[in-house]
């Protein structure tokens, strides 16, 4: 087992949702962590898709380089719509 990869673990919980992280696993191969997978995170039958990454595949950003990779947005006022007024009408936003 030490030598089987890493996978990251996705899974899809209904039809139309975005599949959501939920953990990792070793496995010989892609076909064994979708089994493991269904296995060790979808036992109560939530799940209705499961992807599964070799973690050596995977590119992250640097947490450090959170400032550099992010600022440019903070000069995007419009992005964020504190500036506009909102009608009586709307009292839940």
């Amino acid at each position: 087992m030490r030598d089987w990869p890493l996978y990251e673990i996705f899974i899809r919980s209904k039809n139309g949702l975005n599949h959501k992280h939920v953990g990792s696993l070793h496995a010989s191969d892609p076909q064994m962590a979708i089994q493991n997978a269904r296995d060790v995170y979808t036992r109560r039958n939530e799940g209705v898709s499961i992807w599964v990454v070799e973690a050596n595949h995977i590119t992250a950003s640097n947490p450090d380089d959170a400032e550099v990779l992010f600022d440019p947005a903070t000069d995007k006022i419009y992005r964020h719509p504190t500036f506009y007024e909102l009608p009586e009408a709307l009292k839940h936003m």
